[in-house]
């Protein structure tokens, strides 16, 4: 399926975010770079952590020593970045600066590395108490014969590592991008790598995971070579959108600042949510939220101006924050979102629920021509004699969908993170 990608990068947007970003306020004080004698790799895997392959062809024992050499003469400078951390896709990814000015950012990649290489040089991120770290790590395991299951249990290990630095620092893992069989890369065993990865941050509260593999994709489960020319690397399209994909999330996490939102209702309307706290919505059979700016299981915050479906740590999640008001009128509803990659919500009209999703990847409105994938669509649902009439972006979602004569307004979270802003009613006198 192809998607068209509209907002092609973060436009002009991001150049008024801001000055970059200091040191975390809780970040360790640390700042001690790997020794030189440290930086060449060990000749044999004797005594090192992890398991599984790490690559030792002589023009890879040169870069990794000729990277670090170049990061240990840097530790200072970029103390405090947002880092990003993985294989050639991470180090060739040369427009970072462009893609988050003001944003400070390091990146950390090493073109052929594989999980376990990365295990190895953990020291190079920790030192410099990176207010987040992206991870994108694995898809070599593959071609050196490593399984899903050993780049799993090397994963796990890094994510320790991490959260022992500093168990409050957002950590966003990538899943695993799209290659191909020639490539020694067949999407079967990348989706099972995929799986896994999930299930093993399922218990890691500081790891949101980003689903960069179903960005990606297409129908077989392949890169696209207009996004991959070699099915291995984005081109600058995929980077772009790569970088879309991660603005909404870093947001989301406090990493950088969010555009803000001066909006105002149209005449005749009122906002269901005041972009603060959850005040008028709650859990069912549970008290009102009012005051409280997050659920207790984490699942729905108000942030930024806007209410947020963050992502859950499983495959499926459900969950569904209602309003406390009921609406027996007739009445229009507008709001706008902005969806994750892969993201699945919805929006339930009194009970009947508007499947609310990143369509063209998620579905089930999958041809949808105005649909803007990682930016801000709107949908409109106007209900009239206990019929539905539900639109996004002006094109049909739902006609004369039957709904009760009186219920309340819901938002359900499944997985990925779903962004609802501009939340607002008008009621039928």
């Amino acid at each position: 399926m192809k998607t068209p990608f509209r907002s092609l990068v973060f436009t002009a947007a991001l150049l008024v975010l801001g000055a970059p970003f200091l040191v975390a306020a809780d970040a360790p004080a640390s700042t001690t770079a790997p020794s030189e004698s440290s930086l060449d790799l060990p000749a044999t895997d004797e005594g090192l952590p992890g398991t599984g392959p790490i690559r030792r062809y002589d023009w890879f024992k040169s870069l990794w020593t000729q990277r670090r050499t170049e990061w240990s003469h840097r530790v200072q400078q970029d103390q405090g970045a947002i880092v990003f951390l993985g294989d050639s896709i991470t180090q060739y990814w040369r427009e970072l600066p462009q893609l988050f000015p003001g944003i400070k950012t390091a990146n950390r990649g090493i073109s052929g590395d594989t999980t376990r290489g990365v295990l190895l040089r953990m020291g190079d991120v920790t030192a410099l108490n990176p207010r987040a770290v992206v991870l994108l790590i694995g898809t070599n395991d593959l071609e050196e014969w490593g399984s899903p299951e050993i780049a799993t249990s090397n994963l796990k290990l890094i994510i320790a590592a991490l959260r022992q630095h500093n168990a409050r620092m957002p950590v966003v893992l990538c899943t695993v991008m799209p290659s191909s069989q020639e490539k020694s890369r067949p999407a079967v065993q990348i989706q099972k790598m995929n799986a896994l990865y999930l299930e093993a941050v399922a218990d890691q509260p500081q790891v949101t995971v980003l689903d960069t593999y179903a960005l990606f994709a297409n129908p077989k489960g392949d890169a696209k070579p207009d996004e991959f020319p070699d099915l291995l690397h984005p081109n600058a399209i995929g980077y772009a959108k790569w970088a879309a994909a991660l603005h909404p999330i870093f947001e989301t996490l406090g990493v950088i600042p969010a555009w803000p939102d001066d909006f105002t209702p149209e005449a005749g309307f009122e906002s269901l949510t005041n972009g603060r706290d959850l005040s008028g919505w709650h859990y069912k059979d549970q008290p009102a939220l009012d005051g409280n700016s997050v659920t207790a299981d984490g699942r729905y915050l108000a942030k930024n101006g806007r209410l947020v479906v963050t992502v859950s740590h499983h495959a499926h999640d459900y969950r569904t924050l209602w309003t406390t008001r009921s609406f027996g009128h007739d009445f229009v509803l507008k709001l706008e979102f902005r969806a994750s990659p892969n993201a699945d919500s919805g929006i339930f009209i009194r009970q009947p629920q508007l499947q609310c999703r990143d369509y063209l990847i998620a579905g089930p409105f999958a041809n949808l021509k105005c649909y803007r994938p990682l930016d801000w669509n709107e949908i409109v649902v106007t209900v009239k004699g206990g019929l539905a009439h539900a639109t996004c972006n002006g094109e049909l979602l739902m006609d004369a969908m039957v709904v009760p004569a009186t219920g309340p307004i819901g938002l359900e979270s499944d997985h990925g993170q779903m962004e609802y802003r501009r939340i607002r009613i008008q009621e039928a006198k």
